[in-house]
């Protein structure tokens, strides 16, 4: 790595999305400081994901890079092709990747090695990054395990892979590191007793859970509530610690645990993320997305089949929806399906985008000219009437997604729990005139949580409609199976909230 360069390990990586925010950052003169040395993560689907986007970062700026992943990414060169293109920097991108999946606790000879290697040749700061997996702190994730006879959170290995992390931070000896989980941690416990404490302490003190010897210490900072004392931050709560993204230019209210370790010996206290001051709305990143139909997934897929079932909905529709709401409102409710619409569409659509210009920069930066993994899934047909009922309901509302209780009898699906309140959200509009409610992997099962704001497709978000309310890049490519894509997206640290967590530790290093 070059002078003034900032090595970067990242951990748990998922595709990226802390690593993107984090290499997207830039200095005065305009040069991206935070160089990834090593992406470490398990999922193959997600590891081919990091692979192609270390792959883009080595391209880009090189004569051609640009249109060489543009068309890698339109499907006109295979990727064999364009890696045979650049083979050094598709060398470099698959060292950045380890070569293959890997896995921290089963792996880590080979990982720790790894990095010992790029510390050894640094010669700059050093930041760790990543948020060991959280299904064992997440409210989902305690809610399933109750009901596992015989489950002890203190066998679960997942509620202590924080210390794999821990064991990084001995090796590397970062300057800073940035630690990501779910709100849960908060509140989670282990025979009895809140883990969030003590992995607070064990995080200010690595070596002594670690046993490496000639260990730094490090002080913990929220990132959105300004410590005043470098010793003693003060802070009143664990919940200093959580930041809402939906406040910093998200269209997400994605509630995070996100730390700040700063080494001890820096003597500077760190300046917290600053608040934007409007909601970025669903309508606003996803009006310029090609429109697009739904599809059957219990029968086979016709288009006139849809057509023919969605205009029969419209009519039932309208009946439906004056049962509860003004009779002239409804009528003003364009619900008349758009007929020849697609499935799937890579073509981009020439309307006056309405989103914040910051956002539009950070999407459209190196746009690759079409639309990325934007194909809908299939959904039975008596699921269709349902999707329009709860976004026409939705608009009508003013923005308040049906309960099941708001359901006409006539659409309650075949479910023994759908009138005992147990899911009363069973299915859940994104509002056009709010930011988006969490997107989680859960995504990846059915679309039922994640209904598009817009009646006439009748139909959930896609994996790029996912991606633009996480903030990644139109460049970004999600690889694998839509499935696979789907977790990809609902895992990930949103890149735009990255980046500006990226601009907080490079001026502390500087």
């Amino acid at each position: 790595m070059e002078t003034g360069e900032v090595l970067v390990i990242d951990l748990f990586s998922g595709p990226g999305g802390l690593g993107e925010g984090m290499s997207s950052v830039t200095d005065e003169n305009g040069y991206n400081p935070f160089k990834i040395g090593v992406s470490v993560e398990k999922e193959p689907s997600a590891h081919k994901t990091l692979t192609t986007r270390a792959f883009y970062r080595k391209i880009k700026a090189l004569d051609g890079g640009l249109d060489s992943y543009f068309k890698y990414v339109r499907g006109e060169l295979t990727r064999d092709e364009i890696f045979s293109l650049y083979p050094k920097q598709t060398q470099e991108a698959i060292a950045e990747t380890l070569q293959e999946p890997r896995a921290l606790g089963e792996d880590n000879e080979l990982i720790h090695e790894r990095i010992r290697e790029l510390v050894a040749l640094h010669q700059g700061p050093k930041v760790v990054i990543g948020g060991p997996p959280c299904q064992a702190y997440s409210l989902a994730g305690r809610s399933r395990n109750a009901g596992i006879k015989g489950y002890k959170a203190e066998d679960d290995h997942r509620n202590f892979l924080y210390k794999e992390y821990l064991k990084v931070l001995s090796i590397a000896q970062p300057d800073v590191f940035v630690m990501e989980n779910v709100r849960g941690i908060l509140s989670a416990k282990i025979n009895g007793e809140a883990i969030f404490p003590q992995i607070l302490e064990d995080l200010r003190d690595p070596g002594r859970v670690t046993g490496f010897p000639d260990h730094f210490k490090y002080n913990i900072f929220s990132l959105v509530v300004q410590a005043s004392d470098l010793k003693d931050p003060k802070y009143l709560d664990s919940s200093d610690f959580l930041i809402r993204s939906e406040n910093y230019g998200v269209p997400q209210a994605r509630h995070r645990v996100i730390l700040l370790g700063v080494r001890q010996d820096i003597t500077r206290i760190p300046s917290i993320i600053r608040p934007t001051t409007q909601t970025v709305t669903v309508e606003q990143v996803l009006s310029d997305l090609p429109p697009l139909r739904s599809g059957f997934s219990k029968q086979k897929d016709f288009q006139q089949s849809w057509e023919r079932e969605v205009l029969a909905n419209a009519k039932k529709l309208k009946l439906l929806l004056k049962k509860q709401f003004d009779n002239e409102a409804v009528d003003k409710l364009n619900l008349e399906p758009i007929l020849g619409l697609e499935r799937q569409s890579s073509l981009l659509v020439e309307v006056a985008r309405c989103m914040p210009p910051y956002l539009e920069n950070w999407y459209l930066e190196n746009h690759p000219g079409c639309v990325l993994n934007h194909a809908t899934r299939g959904h039975m047909a008596s699921d269709l009437l349902r999707y329009a009922f709860s976004a026409a309901f939705t608009k009508l509302s003013g923005g308040t997604s049906p309960k099941a209780r708001d359901f006409p009898v006539e659409l309650a699906p075949d479910h023994g729990n759908w009138d005992t309140g147990a899911h009363a959200d069973r299915f859940r509009t994104q509002a056009a005139n709010k930011c988006a409610t969490t997107v989680t992997s859960h995504i990846s099962k059915d679309g039922h949580y994640f209904i598009h704001y817009d009646p006439k497709q009748c139909r959930s978000l896609t994996v790029r409609e996912a991606a633009r309310l996480q903030t990644f890049p139109d460049n970004y490519l999600f690889e694998g199976n839509r499935t696979q894509q789907y977790v990809q997206v609902g895992n990930a640290v949103p890149p735009y909230l990255a980046q500006q967590i990226g601009r907080v530790v490079l001026e502390l290093l500087n």
